[in-house]
C-alpha cells in the first residue's frame, strides 16, 4: 500500500468517525428526576388553572350604554345559556357597571346576598364576582369595550378537558439568554384576538442562541426582579402549536441573564375557549425557527 492510498484511507476513516458521532452530538441532554418532577408539577398547575378559570367559561357579552337586560329568555338584550328567564339588568354608564336583580332572584355580589351593586372590572385589581346558582360572572374592560364574562361551574366541557398535551422534553431548548434592559420608554404594539392593538411598555429584550443562530424575544409586562413574560410564535405555529402564539414565563433575571425554558411554553386561554381575549405575538416575537417543545395545539378541536 503506497503512502497516497494510506492517506486516503485515513481521511475516509476520519470522515466516517465524524459522521458516526454526528447523531450523538444532536442527542438532547438527559432529563434528570428533579427536572421531570418540576416539569410535571408545572404541567399539573397549568391544567388546574385552565380547568378552574378558562374551560368553564360559558359566554362573553359586550354591553351597550344604558340598560342591558339579561336572562335565558330570548327577549333579553343578553341571553345567558342557563339560569332564570329574566334575571335583571346591567346598567353601563361610561365604564361603570351596576347590576340590578329582579325581585325573587337569589344572587350574591362579592360573597354577600344582594339585589343590586356596583361591579368593579378585572382591570381594577379587585374585580367583583357575582354568583347566580352555578353561574359566576364579572366585568371585563378591553380598550373601549366593557363586557360580562360568564362562567358555569357545571360546564360539561370541564370533564372533557384532557389537560395540556406537550412535545417530549428537549433540554436543548432550555437556553440562557442575555438580558438587555429597556430604558423604560419603549413600547411595542401587541395585537389581540379582538383586533385591538395596544402599545405595551417593555422591560427589555432577551437575546439567545439556538443551533448557532441568534434570536431575541421582547418582554411584555414582566418584571426582571420577579420574572419575565413573553408571547411568541415560531414555525411550529403553522401546524403543531397555537397559531396566535404561545406564552412563556421565566424566573427573575440574574446577573444580566435569564433562562428561557421553551419546554414550558404554553397555549393561551383562547386555545380552550372562545370567550377569552388573548394577546397575540407581536411582530418582534415571531421567530423564524421551529421550537418543537412545550404545549401542542390540536386544530381539530379548536375554539378559534
Amino acid at each position: 500500500m503506497n503512502s497516497r492510498t494510506w492517506a486516503s484511507l485515513v481521511i475516509i476513516g476520519a470522515v466516517g468517525m465524524l459522521l458516526a458521532a454526528a447523531p450523538a452530538a444532536n442527542t438532547p441532554p438527559a432529563v434528570d428526576a428533579a427536572y421531570q418532577q418540576s416539569f410535571d408539577k408545572w404541567k399539573a398547575e397549568l391544567a388546574d388553572d385552565m380547568r378552574q378559570n378558562w374551560v368553564p367559561l360559558a359566554g362573553l357579552f359586550w354591553l351597550k350604554p344604558g340598560e342591558n337586560t339579561f336572562g335565558t329568555d330570548p327577549s333579553n338584550a343578553i341571553v345567558f345559556p342557563k339560569g332564570p328567564a329574566h334575571a335583571g339588568s346591567f346598567l353601563l354608564q361610561g365604564d361603570q357597571v351596576t347590576v340590578n336583580f329582579l325581585p325573587g332572584i337569589q344572587a350574591k355580589i362579592a360573597d354577600k346576598t344582594a339585589s343590586s351593586g356596583k361591579l368593579d372590572s378585572d382591570t381594577s385589581g379587585h374585580r367583583t364576582t357575582v354568583e347566580l346558582g352555578s353561574l359566576r360572572f364579572h366585568v371585563i374592560q378591553r380598550g373601549q369595550r366593557v363586557g360580562i364574562r360568564l362562567k358555569d361551574l357545571e360546564n360539561a366541557t370541564i370533564a372533557k378537558y384532557p389537560g395540556p398535551v406537550c412535545f417530549p422534553i428537549d433540554l436543548r431548548y432550555r437556553v440562557t439568554a442575555k438580558w438587555l434592559p429597556s430604558d423604560g420608554k419603549k413600547t411595542v404594539d401587541v395585537p389581540n384576538v379582538l383586533g385591538d392593538v395596544t402599545p405595551t411598555p417593555i422591560a427589555g429584550t432577551a437575546v439567545f442562541t439556538l443551533d448557532g443562530h441568534e434570536y431575541s424575544l421582547t418582554d411584555l409586562g414582566g418584571d426582571p426582579a420577579r420574572g419575565l413574560f413573553f408571547v411568541f410564535n415560531d414555525l411550529t405555529s403553522k401546524s403543531d402549536t397555537y397559531p396566535g402564539g404561545r406564552f412563556l414565563e421565566t424566573d427573575p433575571v440574574s446577573n444580566g441573564t435569564v433562562v428561557l425554558d421553551f419546554n414550558r411554553a404554553y397555549s393561551p386561554p383562547c386555545s380552550v375557549t372562545p370567550y377569552a381575549t388573548c394577546p397575540l405575538a407581536p411582530k418582534e416575537n415571531r421567530l423564524a425557527v421551529a421550537i418543537p417543545v412545550g404545549e401542542k395545539y390540536d386544530r381539530r378541536h379548536s375554539s378559534h
